[in-house]
């Protein structure tokens, strides 16, 4: 993996140069992995003139489990008396001979900022911008591997958790449950943290679990995520415990399920990112749920859970191929509950087969 996270920094160094830097500071820890191979605590990759340097305040791989950076890259540790290594970055990058040096000025704070400053006054600092993140959107097949995998163990996960006996468990209990499972199946740990939510709880976006208890009758919606390597994936299911589900649960499923179909049927090299939110929010908007939709109807996912693109109705820009997406609709209706549908997702042209649906656990309505 030595050449891909080479030609990464390379392509990086080259965005820099094209607009005046001739060195780069990255701390955004997600970034710093993807350009490094790993992300040590606190750790910052500096793209120097003359070296590439991985500064960090202990041995990258000293924890259990932790990846190593890439081998061709330097690792610079800090003395014992510590210290900000963004900080001591910048003093490298003026020690090599730069004049000018790209920050990622929205993950820095502004004493982190006057520091960088303070330590290097000669030093010009311009801002990197979302270079990197622009540069992540579209992932190799290395990565759509992992996210893959990631998406076996939470379908795994949710498989096992559908055949126990649900009724009389709380909320908090069955999510422990499900990311325990994610790490007994080769997970690096939960993408997010899982959401379970039942009864007039079901069907709110980012519902943290509550004590209350499984009913008899009630919608049951999950909503979890495997992290593997790194990568991280997310879906999402809704059900119904112990009885045959009623007829407004049975019309609002089906609804949340059109929606989210036209969704991903919507998916394609080129597509808008507002048109994919708008495939989705107009099946709902027709059945007269405007009110209280969420503000949008999918996003990236890679190494952070939620990354560009992001499909809202707002949202600029079109969609590449291998981008790996969320389609995430629902409808919550106070004090009865609600339903969502959440797969991940990544982009291919119609000549590849269209859309690959990572997340395989049934959409049918299942009364558990």
């Amino acid at each position: 993996m030595s050449e891909v996270y080479v030609a990464r920094r390379e392509r990086l160094r080259e965005r820099c140069a094209a607009g005046g830097s001739a060195s780069a500071l990255v701390s955004r820890p997600a970034n710093v992995r993807y350009l490094a191979g790993a992300a040590p605590q606190g750790a910052v990759l500096l793209l120097g003139r003359t070296e590439d340097l991985l500064l960090c305040g202990r041995p990258p791989g000293d924890d259990q489990g932790e990846e190593r950076p890439d081998d061709g890259l330097r690792v610079h540790l800090l003395d014992a008396s510590g210290g900000d290594p963004a900080v001591a970055g910048a003093d490298l990058a003026a020690a090599q001979g730069a004049d000018s040096l790209a920050v990622e000025e929205h993950d820095l704070t502004v004493a982190r900022h006057r520091a960088l400053g303070s330590v290097a006054p000669r030093l010009r600092l311009d801002d990197l911008g979302g270079a990197v993140e622009q540069q992540r959107l579209v992932k190799d097949e290395e990565e759509i591997s992992c996210l893959r995998i990631g998406s076996e163990i939470a379908d795994q996960a949710l498989g096992e958790l559908l055949e126990s006996i649900l009724v009389g468990r709380t909320e908090r209990h069955l999510a422990l449950e499900l990311e325990r499972r994610l790490v007994d199946h080769g997970a690096d740990g939960p993408a997010f943290p899982t959401s379970v939510a039942t009864g007039p709880n079901s069907g709110r976006g980012g519902h943290r679990p509550s004590d209350r208890r499984v009913e008899e009758g009630d919608f049951l919606s999950v909503c979890l995520g495997a992290s593997y390597r790194g990568y991280r994936c997310e879906i999402g299911r809704t059900f119904v415990i112990g009885t045959s589900p009623a007829d407004w649960q049975i019309e609002l499923y089906d609804l949340v399920f059109a929606a989210q179909r036209a969704g991903r049927e919507a998916l394609a090299p080129g597509a808008a990112y507002r048109d994919i939110d708008r495939a989705a929010r107009h099946v709902l908007d027709s059945a007269g749920y405007a009110d209280g939709l969420p503000p949008l109807m999918g996003h990236g996912v890679g190494l952070e859970i939620d990354e560009d693109p992001q499909l809202a109705p707002a949202a600029m820009g079109k969609l590449d191929a291998c981008v790996p997406v969320t389609v995430e609709p629902g409808v919550h209706i106070p004090g009865r509950g609600g339903v969502r549908i959440d797969d991940t997702l990544v982009v291919r042209p119609e000549a590849d087969g269209g859309p690959e649906l990572l997340t395989i656990t049934t959409k049918e309505l299942l009364a558990l």
